[in-house]
């Protein structure tokens, strides 16, 4: 799925993010992100190997390509020696303090756009919605969709866009993206068999996240879907 997408991105060198995401019982998170700036492809992808202390992502489809820069951006790759691994892009060349930050904890991916502005990324479409209103537009950038899971076909990857990932998955279109049969009462059942409280999530997070709400509440969400307090590496 199309996450952001500009093609005049920092005076038209391009920016375009795509996420591949595995569905798990009422949620579902990113499996793998990819990121092109300019003619570089950047893919990352964890791992549920606890064991596994590899970095796992392909550079212009080359498997862990060895560079320090994206489109003509620094890239800075780390790892904290376990299961967290981080890609920081740093756009202060065009964009003072603003970066973007693709990051893996186990399986799961995440994508940070940070200290971001209009002059930036006031002209991307995508899943992230419109920058300046927040409205979910659809592709012709004017209708309003308020049902995810259509939000969510609409910006499925069609056979007129580019591929940045190495390699296919299913499903493709014209098959439609893969929906819980049932996510509200999933998860309401779900949420009143935790083994692990709100206050407790709440409590675990603010060690971590600090005070930004956002942050919290992902990360809350995050612990109570997955019933693992460990969940606060991701953050």
């Amino acid at each position: 799925m199309i996450l952001a997408k500009d093609p005049n991105f920092a005076f038209g060198i391009g920016l375009e993010v795509q996420i591949r995401t595995k569905l798990v019982r009422f949620w579902s998170y990113i499996k793998r992100a990819a990121i092109r700036i300019g003619d570089d492809i950047l893919e990352v992808e964890g791992s549920p190997d606890l064991e596994d202390r590899d970095t796992h992502y392909w550079f212009n489809f080359q498997y862990q390509g060895d560079t320090n820069s994206i489109g003509g951006f620094p890239l800075k790759i780390t790892t904290n020696g376990v299961q967290k691994r981080s890609f920081d892009i740093d756009l202060s060349s065009k964009f003072p303090g603003q970066k973007i930050v693709i990051s893996s904890f186990r399986e799961f991916t995440r994508v940070d756009f940070q200290h971001t502005t209009a002059e930036a990324f006031g002209n991307t479409v995508g899943m992230m919605g419109d920058f300046k209103t927040g409205n979910l537009l659809a592709r012709d950038g004017v209708s309003e969709i308020g049902d995810f899971m259509a939000f969510g076909n609409e910006w499925q990857l069609l056979p007129a866009d580019d591929m940045l990932f190495h390699d296919k998955s299913e499903p493709q279109f014209p098959k439609r993206c893969t929906v819980p049969e049932d996510p509200q009462g999933q998860r309401r059942r779900r949420l009143g068999e935790s083994t692990i409280t709100v206050e407790e999530a709440e409590a675990a997070c603010a060690k971590v996240v600090g005070d930004d709400a956002l942050d919290i509440k992902d990360c809350v969400y995050d612990i109570l879907a997955t019933q693992d307090l460990d969940m606060v590496g991701a953050f």
